[in-house]
């Protein structure tokens, strides 16, 4: 009987972050997830355009679904943690976000692309740069630069002896950290799903081409899982679309608010 646990240590070598390495298109250097995210923007404001272009009051099919995906972001995410009398000016960048996130999670879903845009850190990054910006932006326009910084570093109802503690770990904790954090979740989640779909898949290929009638069974199962995976990953990639939007209404609320 051939040892599976040997067979794949000696000849199968596992996907790792190399798969993630994609070369230009045609020798050129736009890559394939460059592509993606003019693609996903393209799809994004095609759909909502074409949505609302003809907008009646019996609402046809392609009108309902636009008004039901934003409906869905302006009352469950942007009134719900803005607030109703400051949230409607933030629902057009919310949604956008929103969508444009989950199209390009998808993308990872979809036959022939099968890549999550946002598997590459840099633009994870650049996204949780523009959030950062967007947040930031709008404490300083409501309170001015020092008084927004002070929103941001100083806790309420604290001893001012506690101040050289704090205020450093509020500071780092509000402005540094978050688009790091608001990335990293996004860009790992995309990452792990992804390279753990390719070891099932190519995995079990492997396997099965063994012709052991252990490893086909191993393989066999491997794909099963492989297959149960992508439709976790469904769930996944809308999920992340959702907290990442819904982390940029609370940073946007907090630098509303007018204590911390």
């Amino acid at each position: 009987m051939i040892n599976v646990a040997t067979v794949t240590a000696e000849k199968f070598e596992a996907p790792g972050p190399g798969i993630f390495d994609l070369p230009g298109i045609a020798g050129s250097e736009i890559t394939k997830p460059m592509v993606q995210l003019v693609l996903a923007a393209i799809l994004v404001f095609g759909f909502l355009f074409v949505a609302a272009r003809r907008r009646a009051l019996v609402p046809g099919k392609l009108q309902f679904a636009g008004e039901g995906a934003y409906g869905f972001v302006r009352n469950s995410v942007a009134r719900d943690i803005i607030g109703g009398h400051d949230f409607q000016k933030f629902v057009p960048y919310l949604v956008t976000v929103f969508f444009f996130i989950l199209v390009n999670n998808l993308f990872a879903s979809i036959p022939f692309i099968q890549f999550p845009t946002f598997s590459r850190a840099s633009m994870a990054y650049a996204l949780a740069g523009m959030s950062w910006l967007v947040y930031n932006a709008v404490g300083v326009a409501k309170h001015g630069p020092l008084g927004y910084l002070k929103l941001q570093s100083v806790p309420s109802g604290v001893s001012p002896a506690m101040y050289p503690l704090l205020v450093p770990l509020e500071f780092f904790s509000n402005i540094l950290v978050r688009p790091v954090t608001l990335a990293l979740r996004l860009f790992c989640n995309m990452f792990a799903g992804h390279i753990l779909l390719v070891l099932f898949a190519t995995g079990g290929l492997y396997l099965i081409e063994t012709a052991s009638p252990v490893n086909v069974v191993a393989g066999s199962l491997a794909w099963v899982l492989a297959i149960a995976i992508s439709f976790l990953e469904i769930l996944v990639q809308f999920l992340q679309a959702y907290v990442f939007t819904l982390l940029n209404a609370m940073y946007i609320q907090g630098a509303l608010a007018d204590e911390h």
